[in-house]
């Protein structure tokens, strides 16, 4: 049976295309991005999350727990029994195994939302792309039943499984970190040879397209990096919009939780200027931009 590994659905959302959406987050991302704001969802394997300040010692984790560890310590298999006894909610299961007609009975329990504010489906990560055989019969299936489909992608696939779900798009969301190709693997591990490839190719397919581009002081926001960029997106003639989004260092308790090293930079209270700047640029060049 075909099953998707998902780290969390996010309901009711209204920055991940347009109107009301749910949002589906699958586990597992081929980049890792020093910025990251959900580490949860880099790892392909499902983990167990311990939020310290929630726990109340009671130990419940441990006498749920099959091999009497409790809250995911060394030997866990992450079967969740100690997430399910954990009543005040300090313990967390990041990948969920779902099966396409679980996940749609999620999603349509929200269709007239997405009727009336012309909304639909966005799944995310991680990188919903590497579930691509699970992703494209998921996307199917929203189409099927009169859904609106999205997918934010990091780009960083093989335009082979982009082919599978391209008939079952509507709308691209696509992230643009870094246009050097040595910058990009320095901060994100891979270069940006295939993103960028990729992305033109989608609007070479005729997709909707809404750039992403997080701005990080200090590390994308020189002129240099922007200029490249406004050449790129000038080239890309289904681009809807773009998105600027400030950076902010909030995740850090997300890498405390699941006891993956903090990699976040530091803010500096620069952030929104920076994305200010960068996005009064973009506009000038005769690009949409959205905040």
């Amino acid at each position: 049976m075909l099953t998707g590994r998902i780290f969390e659905i996010k309901r009711f959302a209204v920055h991940d295309g347009p109107g009301i959406r749910t949002t589906v987050f699958f586990k597992g991302c081929p980049l890792s991005c020093v910025w990251c704001h959900n580490p949860e969802g880099i790892a392909s394997t499902a983990e167990i999350a311990w939020l310290e300040r929630k726990c109340v010692g009671c130990k419940a984790c441990t006498a749920a727990c099959p091999l009497g560890l409790g809250r995911g310590n060394t030997g866990c298999n992450v079967c969740g029994n100690c997430v399910d006894a954990c009543m005040p909610g300090a313990l967390m299961l990041y990948g969920r195994e779902y099966t396409i007609e679980a996940l749609l009975a999620v999603v349509t329990a929200d269709h007239d939302f997405y009727t009336q504010s012309g909304g639909g489906v966005t799944c995310s990560g991680g990188e919903p792309l590497l579930q691509a055989a699970f992703l494209a019969a998921f996307l199917a299936a929203c189409k099927s039943a009169g859904i609106a489909t999205a997918v934010d992608t990091s780009g960083c696939a093989h335009w082979h499984l982009f082919k599978q779900i391209l008939p079952h798009v509507d709308m691209f969301l696509y992230d643009l970190k870094h246009m050097n190709p040595a910058e990009h693997k320095r901060l994100t591990g891979v270069d940006n040879h295939v993103i960028v490839a990729n992305l033109r190719k989608i609007a070479e397919a005729g997709i909707p397209v809404e750039v992403r581009i997080p701005i990080i002081p200090g590390y994308n926001d020189h002129d240099e990096n922007i200029q490249q960029t406004a050449q790129l997106l000038k080239q890309i003639h289904t681009l809807q919009r773009v998105r600027v989004l400030p950076y902010h260092g909030l995740a850090g308790s997300k890498y405390a939780a699941i006891n993956r090293q903090n990699t976040l930079p530091v803010a500096d209270g620069t952030e929104i200027n920076a994305a200010r700047r960068v996005g009064e640029f973009l506009a000038g060049e005769g690009i949409v931009v959205v905040s």
